[in-house]
């Protein structure tokens, strides 16, 4: 069964592979100049044990390179020249026509039928992607998927966080609608990020409960609140829910955690209470702290290290929920860090203190080079090698209590 290209484990039959072409290219002048710019690669291993590869996008301006499987469809930037937005629009529109993919079920479809089923229009460089390069090669030539994995190769781009030999999940911009309709027929793994499968860790702990909010432990891989409905995804069980049952009684959300983040959370019973704890989040009047084990690397750490991180955090619209770094449109994002240990290994302990609340701060904060250059272990979106869980728990919460105004302060560790 092929492993799910959105969130994976990449098998050792893929690492090794890739370890391999890595190899092939650092000892091939040609194609370390093709590469130099850093790229995306792709390796899909087949029946038989064989192995194909591909590159997102172009390499040094070509396509088509020795030893990769050809595009999906061959065209130049001077074959879309236009004069008029609405010619532009056009000359799009025949172009992801012509992009034509086959599916496990041997139908074929181009990529703009395939985004307008969903209302959508492909965005600028669908198709393009190492995956779907992969299995449009595959599926066309009769070939079964076994194994599949991206992964970079060379110097990390300025705006994104991409670490040399780290393995991604596919985006879900370009290539969710495009693998979406490509994998069908396919005998593939479900997306465990789609269910609670991967819930496994602990169940929630609670810490403290009044007649006007409770704080409560959530696990790793457990929703904060319920997500937006998705057709033909039954909805994800949230640590709100579990609350509302355990309370006997709706609970209200006043922030936020990720979902591969642990740790404290309070929720409020009125919407009064609600309202008053969201007023002292906005005003930064909550003191909230992290701990993060991050991976070893290039940046000598040591205990009692201590710094600020200032990065400008933005979407990366294609590949939510992705954040980078964009000077021009990022909004300012504030982390004090410490160095709490450093192992054997060369993985440290750090306490992270974010003075900001950007959407994955603190995981951008701790992988990007101009921050920590070391991202946390378990991050399967930044970078991090693999662990049973994300490495990073909400340690630290304090607020004074609505009622009465008196401080309420709690703290844990890794569960």
């Amino acid at each position: 069964m092929l492993n799910n290209p959105f969130c994976y484990t990449p098998s050792p039959s893929i690492v090794d592979a890739a370890r391999a072409l890595t190899k092939h290219i650092d000892e091939t002048p040609e194609l370390r100049a093709l590469f130099a710019e850093g790229k995306m690669l792709g390796v899909l291993e087949v029946e038989d044990s064989t192995f194909l590869y591909a590159f997102s996008g172009l390499a040094g301006g070509k396509a088509y390179v020795e030893g990769f499987v050809p595009p999906i469809f061959d065209w130049k930037p001077e074959d879309i020249v236009s004069s008029s937005a609405e010619e532009s629009r056009r000359l799009q529109d025949w172009l992801f026509e012509q992009y034509v993919v086959v599916n496990g079920r041997g139908e074929q479809r181009s990529i703009r039928q395939i985004f307008a089923d969903r209302g959508l229009v492909p965005p600028g460089g669908t198709g393009d992607c190492a995956a779907p390069k992969l299995l449009q090669y595959a599926l066309s030539h009769g070939l079964r998927p076994i194994a599949i994995g991206e992964f970079w190769y060379g110097a990390s781009p300025a705006r994104e966080v991409r670490r040399a030999g780290a393995f991604y999940p596919a985006c879900t911009g370009k290539c969710g609608p495009l693998l979406g309709y490509m994998l069908q027929g396919v005998d593939v793994e479900p997306n465990p990020l789609e269910s609670d499968t991967h819930w496994h860790l602990s169940d929630p702990v609670v810490r403290y409960e009044d007649t006007a909010l409770i704080v409560a432990e959530k696990p790793a891989g457990m929703l904060a609140v319920p997500g937006r409905p998705v057709e033909g995804v039954p909805p994800r069980h949230s640590l709100q829910d579990w609350l509302t049952g355990y309370c006997g009684g709706p609970v209200l959300a006043c922030h936020r955690l990720d979902m591969d983040t642990s740790g404290l959370m309070v929720f409020a019973k009125t919407p009064e209470v609600q309202a008053a704890l969201q007023q002292q989040f906005e005003k930064r009047e909550v003191s909230k702290a992290y701990l993060a084990r991050v991976m070893a690397g290039d940046k000598a750490l040591k205990a009692g290290d201590r710094g600020k991180i200032t990065l400008p955090l933005a979407p990366d619209w294609y590949d939510r929920p992705r954040q980078m770094v964009d000077p021009e449109q990022g909004k300012t994002a504030v982390t004090d860090y410490e160095v709490l240990e450093v192992r054997d290994d060369g993985s440290s302990f750090v306490r992270l203190i974010p003075y900001t609340g950007r959407t994955h701060q603190l995981r951008v904060h701790c992988a990007h080079p101009s921050g920590l250059g070391r991202p946390i272990i378990g991050d399967r979106l930044y970078g991090g090698s693999p662990a049973d869980r994300l490495m990073l728990h909400a340690a630290r919460l304090s607020f004074r209590h609505p009622a009465d105004g008196r401080r309420l302060t709690f703290e844990s560790d890794f569960r």
